[in-house]
């Protein structure tokens, strides 16, 4: 029975994911990376912190980014989050049903983590319980902000289950000795993502908020 139920954020509880990928896309685009593709940038950077993503892209690039590169993406991103940032169907309603202790895990950096869930409405159901990699040494797919929630939040890791939407997140959550359930809800191809979350280890998939209650209740049980 989960004591605890850890949340990621971008692409679980809120679609972000979208608005980066479309403009970080668009970005890669314009430096020459044009054989990438939305499943190359999924598979890449999804899950991972955005430090970590740049690595990456510089890497493919070959050499090193235009000095505005992650700053022209934030700020096209920031451009569209007041008015496209929502939160995911049947979040609310799903965690008001299931109520019982809860928390925020992700890789974003903590002050966008923060003022994300506070533009879709979700910060007063988790605060003060939220927790970014920025506040530790390792990013996903190590552990470690998982580590550090459960922690804080003073729950064996075995009592927790993890609710995640990237292979980084699931590997991180069984990494932390953790439950993990996979969640498709946002993935532009819900069948390829949902095989990769089952194979990375996810005890099961969902692809709506709606099916998280009766999850829960049968792994409380």
């Amino acid at each position: 029975m989960p004591d605890l139920i850890i949340y990621d954020c971008d692409g679980t509880l809120i679609d972000t994911e979208t608005l980066y990928g479309e403009v970080s896309l668009e970005a890669c685009h314009a430096l020459g990376l044009t054989s990438w593709t939305l499943d190359h940038y999924v598979d890449s950077i999804v899950g991972i912190p955005w430090s970590e993503g740049i690595k990456i892209i510089e890497a493919a690039h070959g050499r090193p980014l235009p000095a505005d590169f992650e700053q022209r993406i934030e700020d096209a991103v920031a451009s569209r989050l007041e008015t496209e940032l929502r939160a995911l169907p049947g979040v609310r309603e799903a965690l008001d049903a299931i109520g019982g202790r809860r928390c925020v895990a992700s890789s974003t950096s903590l002050a966008p983590l923060r003022r994300n869930l506070a533009i879709t409405g979700l910060i007063e159901l988790f605060d003060p319980h939220i927790f970014s990699a920025s506040q530790v040494a390792r990013g996903k797919p190590h552990p470690d902000v998982f580590l550090h929630a459960a922690a804080t939040m003073e729950t064996e890791p075995r009592s927790c289950l993890v609710i995640e939407d990237s292979v980084p997140g699931v590997r991180a959550a069984l990494a932390a000795g953790m439950r993990v359930v996979g969640f498709t809800g946002v993935a532009h191809d819900k069948d390829r993502t949902a095989r990769r979350l089952a194979e990375a280890g996810a005890l099961a998939v969902i692809d709506d908020f709606r099916h998280w209650p009766e999850l829960v209740t049968g792994l409380r049980a």
